[in-house]
């Protein structure tokens, strides 16, 4: 991922997330030296993803799969590279947190080896309109693949 690229990967993200980052966010994240990633189709950006590594736990902060192109492998791969990624930079656990709702994301995530262990109450923010914030499923693997 590049500067270049974040106007494309902030429109997949309003596309695909409930509470989506900013361009701002994305640009901190390369800034700070995080793994940030795109899978890009000509002029179209597939699957976007950003890693932190630190103290031998990679945290996988954000996957997205533009809506045109689910179901057809880009997240379990967007995944796989950042999940190496990883691990080359010295991760030995790999962290997420999944909304329990996102039942393709866990489907995704379970199949991939991780496991839950953990949950963060009220740790999405609430709906337009909805006063109840939603909980985070913690889901983690060891490292490598």
């Amino acid at each position: 991922m590049r500067a270049s690229d974040l106007d494309l990967v902030v429109q997949s993200e309003n596309l695909s997330l409930q509470n989506p980052w900013t361009k701002r966010v994305f640009a901190d994240c390369l800034r700070s030296g995080y793994e940030c990633w795109v899978l890009a189709s000509r002029d179209r950006l597939v699957a976007h993803g950003v890693l932190s590594v630190g103290a031998g736990e990679a945290h996988v902060l954000t996957l997205c799969v533009h809506p045109q192109y689910r179901g057809k492998g880009y997240g379990r791969r967007m995944l796989r590279h950042l999940l190496e990624k990883g691990y080359r930079k010295g991760g030995e656990i790999a962290f997420l947190e999944v909304r329990p709702s996102n039942k393709t994301a866990i489907s995704l995530y379970l199949a991939t080896g991780f496991v839950q262990v953990g949950e963060r109450r009220g740790y999405y923010p609430a709906e337009p309109g909805e006063t109840h914030r939603e909980d985070a499923l913690i889901l983690s693997r060891a490292l490598p693949l």
